[in-house]
């Protein structure tokens, strides 16, 4: 069986540092898989998909070009977690298992729940104007709280961060494209017919966690809330990340 990891907005394969090899511990047994999606990472000079059901058939066509057969698990975080919702939509039968974090659907939740608006205009101001270190900066004090309470956390964290924006930088073409691909993308009105795990931090400071509170009650499928977690809360706690996966597999 194959696990596909995918990232959210702007993110990349690396991002996932650690936990995907404690997430390759916990299954041994398994193929993981990184994708970038193309304008991100390794495909950074690639122009990046008008929309969400997009970069769905990339990831489809890109296991198959590597030799990965269906039926496929996803972990996904925010814009990667659409791209599981529109791929379970559009093709159930290649997925045998999807785990969603920190997500935020249209029409199911609000644009201000979905992106908490005291956030625009830093993020306006910075994807337009700011560096790659400032950009980096805040993604990383918005997404975790970690790294916000833990400087000595942070730094490392952060110099990865920037060196992987200038390794491989996404442009703001991209960024734009990307944004606009999430926010035009529709789920639909009923869960998908495959198993589903959604994943949550409370502290969440870019996606407010009633996203997944709201869409796991009309879709009644799992809900684990972490109490301390961020947005990114693979970063902020691979292990609870590792074990909510493994106990939901077990029930």
């Amino acid at each position: 069986m194959t696990w596909v990891l995918l990232r959210g907005l702007m993110r990349e394969s690396r991002h996932w540092g650690e936990f995907a090899t404690q997430f390759q511990a916990a299954h041994p047994d398994e193929d993981i898989v990184t994708l970038d999606f193309p304008g991100n990472g390794v495909l950074h000079r690639e122009t990046s998909a008008s929309s969400v059901q997009e970069m769905a058939e990339f990831c489809r066509h890109e296991l198959k070009k590597r030799g990965y057969a269906p039926p496929y698990q996803l972990l996904s975080v925010s814009l990667g977690a659409m791209v599981a919702v529109a791929w379970a939509d559009a093709h159930p039968e290649e997925l045998s298992r999807v785990v969603l974090i920190n997500t935020s659907l249209a029409p199911h939740n609000p644009f201000y729940h979905r992106l908490r608006p005291k956030n625009y205009p830093a993020l306006l101001f910075t994807m337009l104007f700011g560096s790659v270190a400032k950009r980096e900066q805040l993604i990383l004090r918005i997404t975790s709280t970690t790294s916000k309470q833990n400087t000595t956390v942070a730094e490392p964290i952060l110099k990865q961060w920037q060196a992987y924006a200038e390794n491989s930088p996404i442009s703001v073409r991209n960024i734009w494209r990307q944004l606009r691909a999430a926010l035009c993308y529709r789920a639909p009105a009923q869960k998908p017919a495959l198993p589903l795990l959604m994943l949550a931090g409370e502290q969440d400071d870019l996606v407010n966690p009633q996203c997944s509170i709201r869409l796991a009650k009309k879709w009644q499928c799992e809900l684990c809330l972490h109490p301390a977690a961020g947005h990114d809360l693979p970063l902020d706690d691979a292990t609870w990340v590792i074990q909510q996966v493994a106990a939901d597999h077990a029930a």
